[in-house]
């Protein structure tokens, strides 16, 4: 069987795999678009994601993986059998990874609707596709660039509803397909159409190291690694252990993660501020400082989890002259969130003092009759 390299054992490469890490804590946040070079570990992460990743429990014999703690999110065959039967037989599996390759066609990716034994038997048969098998795993696109845009599309509007829905002539099939959606590409081969990039939530930038000692820490575990992986594997097992721990933790942490009005009026400003269109990079920063404020264990968002949400969700929707270098200067980025902290405590402070000023006139107007009747 062959051995994956440790989540915890890639050097460097920091801000690549906390995008990951906040996916995995809500797959909902939309994925993870990873931009470099080769060689990079750009699909070394993701397969050491879905690894590190806890065996999860499925209902038996579910083409779809369902969760059989969630019959809301049920596929229609477990549905049915739901209906019929009651609670359903539980197993447990691994994280499943699933690799799309670039020539994959749409019913390769959402699945076919048999017509012809529709017609003939008057069954609904439904052979699964990609989006089955990725269904609470990891979904990973090499070379997502060059994949037609139409398959992006799919994938996209899959990982952001959380359900494939499949049609034809008439008859319908649907299925949960929550996943972490990972695409990576190299910008040297030609980048996404802006409609697509922007879809992805996160976009993160890599580079080779540059610095000798990391460097020959790269290659002094790759080189253990290779030659016995089974120890490699052990040497880091603890550190994996925990990571794992700490996600699970921080997706049962998730929805219990508050934020203020004042948090949502900072980044509404921040977001303007930057001159970025439509309104997904506020969506995408709010999920983002929740998720990351999970994973520190705290219930409540703070300035630095927006911020570090930001340096995620805007660099690949910012506006850019021809040639012009995407990454966000990060104390660009500082100094737009202390100034849209500030206008959101002013905005704030002022819708409350002209609800204060509301609330008194409704009073007054409640009295006025009053004192005219007693008079």
């Amino acid at each position: 069987m062959r051995q994956t390299y440790p989540f915890t054992a890639i050097v460097g490469q920091e801000r690549m795999k906390r995008a990951l890490i906040l996916n995995a804590i809500n797959p909902q946040i939309g994925g993870v678009l990873i931009r470099g070079e080769r060689g990079t570990a750009k699909s070394t992460a993701a397969r050491a994601l879905a690894a590190l990743l806890p065996e999860m429990e499925i209902v038996q014999s579910c083409r779809f993986n369902c969760d059989p703690n969630r019959p809301d999110l049920f596929c229609d065959e477990c549905r049915e059998r739901f209906a019929q039967h009651g609670p359903l037989p539980i197993t447990h599996m691994g994280t499943p990874f699933v690799d799309l390759p670039v020539s994959a066609t749409e019913d390769r990716v959402v699945g076919t609707l048999d017509i012809e034994k529709a017609i003939q038997r008057g069954e609904r048969h439904f052979e699964p596709g990609v989006l089955a098998a990725a269904n609470r795993g990891v979904l990973y696109v090499d070379e997502v660039n060059l994949l037609d845009d139409h398959v992006v599309d799919l994938l996209l509007d899959s990982a952001a509803m959380g359900v494939n829905v499949v049609e034809r002539e008439g008859i319908s099939f649907q299925h949960p397909a929550r996943f972490v959606l990972v695409g990576s590409m190299n910008p040297e081969e030609g980048d996404l159409r802006p409609q697509l990039l922007d879809r992805f939530a996160h976009a993160v930038d890599v580079v080779g190291i540059t610095e000798a000692t990391q460097r020959v820490e790269v290659l002094r575990r790759r080189v253990f690694f290779e030659q016995d992986p089974d120890n490699f594997g052990v040497a880091y097992e603890e550190k994996e252990q925990s990571m794992c721990d700490r996600i699970i933790l921080a997706r049962q942490r998730y929805p219990l993660v508050r934020y203020s009005e004042r948090d949502m009026y900072t980044i509404a400003r921040l977001t303007a501020g930057m001159k970025v269109d439509g309104h997904r990079a506020d969506i995408v920063i709010l999920k983002t400082a929740r998720a990351q404020a999970a994973f520190d264990g705290r219930l409540q968002i703070t300035n630095e989890d927006i911020l570090l949400a930001a340096e995620l969700a805007l660099p690949h929707r910012m506006k850019k002259q021809p040639f012009q270098d995407s990454v966000l200067n990060p104390e660009m980025l500082k100094a737009s969130l202390r100034e849209a902290r500030a206008e959101a405590e002013q905005a704030v402070s002022e819708d409350n003092e002209y609800q204060e000023a509301e609330g008194s006139a409704r009073a007054d107007e409640k009295k006025a009759p009053r004192a005219m009747s007693q008079n």
